[in-house]
Formats: C-alpha cells, structure tokens, sequence
C-alpha cells in the first residue's frame, strides 16, 4: 500500500503546489514593483523551491540537436532503430557529408537503477563529433502492461546480445556503471558460442564487477540484508492509473531517496544555496541547479524480477567473479573471452562503485591478450565523474575514443597483416636479405 500512500500525498499537495506557481510567476512578473525587491525575490524563491520539492519529474529530453565536426557543426537526429517492450535503442544520427570518414560505432548500455538514460546526455555529447553513437532508452516499468510480460536480468543481458546482432559487426560497447555484470555476461556467452557479432571492444564505467572489493554502503547494504528483505520492504505494486498497474516493481522514489540520504546534507545545502541565488539575482547559479536536479530527481521504476535478481547475483552470491553466475541453463564464463578487447575506467573518489570492484573484470577476462586490455582510473572524481563532467570530456572520453579506434576491425587487421609481412634482416655491409 506504500505506493498508493504516495500517489495520494503527491495527489493530495497539487492545488498547494500550484498554488506556489501562482505566486511565483505573479512574483517574478516585471510589473510587479515587488518583483524588482529582495522580498519580491524571495517570496518568488520560496515558492519555486515548494513547487520543485513536491512535484514529479518527468523524463527529461537529451536535446543534443547538433555536434561539431572537424568541418563545422552538423545536425543530429534521434531515431529508434531497435525496439521491445522494456527498451528501445536510439540512434544518434549525425548529417555527415559525403566524404566523411566512417567512425566507431558504440553501443552505449545505460543504467538500468533508477533514473533514465539521459543521465549520460555529457557521456554522448562528448563522444558524437568522434563515434556513431548509439544508447539504450530503457522504459518506466510503471509504463509497461502486465501483458508484455516479465523482465529479468536473463532478459537484460538477452537485450544486449540481440542489440549487437542489429547493429552488426564492429561494433564498440560501453557500459556504465550497473549494466558492466550483464554487459560482460553477454560478451562471455557470446564469445563461448562463437558468436561472430560479439563487439570489438568493450569499455566497462564504475561498475560492481566484484563488490568484495573495497565494499561502499551500497553493497554493504546488500551483504547485510537477506534477500526476502528486500522482497519485503522494497518491491511494490504499480497503482491503478499507471499503464503497468499491478506490476511488481522497486519504484524509482524509493530509489531516489537512498540515494539521497547517502548525502543529504549536501542536496539540503543545494536548496539553500538555490534560494539564496534567487534572492540575490544570481540566475546562471540557480539555472545549473535548475538543469542538475531535473536530471537527478527524474527517475523510473524497475521491475522486481531484475531488481531482486541483480541483488541476489550481484551484490550477495557475487556469482560473476566466484564463475557461478548463470544466465538460464548456461554458465557464464569470462575466460572464453579472447578477442574482444577490454578497457575498464574508475574513479578515484567513486562511492557506489569502490576502487578495484571494475578493474576485477581484468582478472576475470584471463585470456584477453595483454595487448588488448587496459585499465584507467581517473583521479579526483567521484561516481558521475567517470561519465560526466570536465575531466570526463577531456581525459576519459578521449582515452575510451583511441583505445576503440585501435581495437576496430580494420586496424586490427592491419596490424595482424603487418605482423606477418617477411623480416628484412640487415647483414654485415649493408646488404640485405
């Protein structure tokens, strides 16, 4: 019933918060003489930061309409090129002119806990005057009718396998943060069957290959509570007039607010910080509040079979890197992979995915030539650092664009065809043979 509680409270606070906007448009309005005031000001600040704590964030928009070439600016297109009832997979599409080189493509695998893909609008952004660029648009699962089914981790990493065989070979796959376990499960499986659109490369973000490295209170959370726990406390019912009504599901609130709690005073310090700038006209500082918390107060629900299966496989069994994780009858295997080249990135200052749970996957992927790995960590940033933000743009993205140009088909082949070209050998008097 704690979901039904919640749609009512949020029912029961609409005419307050609008309300609230009603007296923040009539105090931000130029011909009020009030409006022109500190008290004008924030009265109007007041109501906003009610209207925006209590209110529902919708899906925000990546509105990434353009990018810049190394030939001037060129417009970008999203198109739905793959599509079920949990996910579709958008295509960025750039206007390139004729004689443009063709670029890596990348499959980018978003997080699937809690908030929606354009969490990585930066991630994207940075990477399109470089790659073709690719992301998974994964669905609310209060949006999804019971009809269409279930959803689980199995299902997950079936997505992502089948989104590689529509994109076709060459291509490049990121993961990050939690899809870094399907992610490399599905290269396993794929490579164990001699799947030949497995990809060229994968890069692996801040991801809990094995929480038994350097545990953070996310996975301490886990190992400390039995999983009916969570099926206890966590997983509820969609309330009727969702689409999905009557789904189980981990809602993307309660998500949200333990997310939050790990830092509350940081975002209570955020909301001052945000009235203040209003009060004191400081608009660009209270439009990059404005922008960040629309992003991150913007979240959806999971279904509980993936939730609780995550948990159990990931953060409790640890099943990945102990070799005993399944996906249906088959067991997934890391060392099979051997031709699909391997970069994985962490952050220094990371506390939802600690230092050395990533680069776990190294270890893992024993049979992965040297010469196809490597393992970056970024000093100073945190979690979203590692996919956002400016050291992300000017030494992560960069790295993860050089390491996937190396690694494509057709240099790999060059090197393999240089490697074998005959020695010339220098003989004394500088003959040679």
């Amino acid at each position: 019933m704690f979901y039904q509680f919640y749609e009512m409270g949020h029912a029961a606070v609409a005419p307050w918060r609008a309300a609230a906007d009603a007296m923040k448009i009539a105090y931000q309005n130029p011909l009020n003489p009030l409006s022109h005031t500190a008290f004008g000001r924030a009265v109007a600040g007041g109501m906003e930061v009610f209207e925006r704590t209590t209110r529902r964030y919708g899906k925000p928009e990546f509105g990434l309409k353009t990018t810049s070439l190394n030939t001037g600016r060129v417009s970008v297109h999203e198109k739905v090129v793959w599509s079920r009832p949990f996910c579709n997979l958008i295509h960025f599409e750039r206007a390139l002119p004729a004689n443009h080189r063709p670029d890596p493509k990348i499959l980018i695998v978003a997080p699937m806990s809690g908030h929606y893909a354009t969490l990585l609008r930066g991630t994207v952004e940075a990477l399109l005057p470089k790659a073709e660029v690719y992301i998974t648009d994964w669905i609310d699962a209060r949006m999804v009718p019971v009809t269409e089914g279930h959803f689980d981790l199995d299902d997950y990493i079936d997505y992502v396998i089948s989104m590689l065989h529509a994109l076709g070979p060459d291509t490049h796959m990121m993961a990050v943060c939690q899809p870094s376990v399907p992610v490399l499960a599905a290269v396993a499986l794929m490579e164990a069957r001699g799947d030949t659109m497995a990809p060229s490369s994968m890069t692996l973000m801040g991801g809990p290959i094995d929480t038994r490295r350097n545990p953070t209170a996310v996975n301490q959370l886990a190992q400390d509570k039995p999983l009916s726990w969570f099926a206890d406390n966590v997983v509820m019912q969609v309330p009727w007039p969702h689409p999905g009504f009557g789904r189980d599901v981990y809602p993307g609130f309660l998500q949200l607010s333990g997310f939050m709690s790990m830092n509350l005073d940081k975002h209570m310090n955020a909301q001052k910080d945000f009235f203040w700038h209003m009060v004191q006209n400081d608009g660009d500082s209270a439009e990059k509040h404005r922008e960040f918390y629309d992003e991150y107060l913007a979240v959806m629900d999971l279904t509980a079979e993936f939730y609780l299966q995550t948990v159990d496989t990931v953060f409790i069994k640890h099943a990945l890197p102990k070799g005993e994780m399944m996906h249906r009858a088959e067991r997934v295997d890391c060392s099979q992979i051997r031709n699909v080249a391997l970069l994985t990135i962490e952050g220094e200052n990371d506390d939802i995915s600690g230092i050395g749970q990533t680069e776990a996957a190294q270890t893992l992927c024993s049979n992965i030539p040297d010469t196809m790995r490597h393992h970056y960590m970024q000093p100073k940033v945190g979690h979203y650092g590692v996919f956002n933000g400016s050291r992300y743009r000017a030494e992560i993205a960069p790295r993860i664009l050089d390491f996937m140009r190396t690694h494509s088909a057709a240099n790999r082949k060059a090197a393999a065809a240089k490697t074998k070209s005959p020695v010339r050998k220098v003989i004394q008097g500088g003959k040679t043979s």
